[in-house]
């Protein structure tokens, strides 16, 4: 069996070979943390945009930039926010339960083409402890996020921030009307 820095150096083709040996039970012990001696592989693509080969035996895992042959540089994805929406009109009041207007609007926006996957983001305002509106936003940023899923959207990150990443102050309404929202991230080749 190669190992797994071989399987790096020799690149994807190797890697897709190595992922055809994984078996559905194996994959799940790799998920669950135990070493199954078959090797998960796949391209993860960081915050900014940019792809990593990554293998997983299931006690470590290893990653490498994948990098343009031609140019030695990083391969990154272009990534525009493609919907930005304020979670007032979006959800009832400390719910994570979508109207279905909402749910509409956002079956189109999954439904983009030329997008090779999505983020979700969740935020709140500053309310209510910090441990609710981590919850909350995580919540919405999945009710979201499960919208892209029904029709067939790839859903790379899917994170609640609660309120940590304001864009208002919340010092008055009109600025945490601004913070409660959720942001949709189209990633385009």
């Amino acid at each position: 069996m190669l190992s797994i820095k071989r399987l790096l150096r020799l690149g994807l083709g190797a890697l897709a070979v190595a992922g055809a040996l994984t078996t559905s039970a194996a994959a799940q012990d790799v998920q669950r943390g135990q070493q199954s001696g078959l090797i998960q592989w796949g391209i993860w693509i960081d915050p900014d945009g940019c792809m990593h080969w990554m293998a997983d035996g299931g006690l470590e895992q290893y990653q490498v930039n994948r990098l343009n042959p031609e140019t030695g540089r990083p391969v990154c994805v272009k990534m525009d926010t493609c919907y930005v929406g304020n979670t007032d009109t979006m959800f009832h009041t400390d719910s994570y339960q979508l109207t279905a207007a909402t749910r509409q609007r956002l079956q189109q926006v999954f439904s983009q083409s030329g997008v090779s996957g999505y983020a979700v983001y969740g935020h709140t305002d500053s309310r209510a402890s910090h441990a609710y509106n981590q919850t909350l936003s995580e919540n919405r940023a999945r009710a979201v996020a499960d919208v892209g899923r029904s029709v067939g959207a790839v859903i790379e990150r899917e994170m609640g921030f609660g309120e940590t990443r304001p864009v208002a102050s919340n010092a008055n309404a009109a600025g945490m009307a601004k913070n409660r929202r959720v942001e949709v991230i189209c990633y385009r080749w």
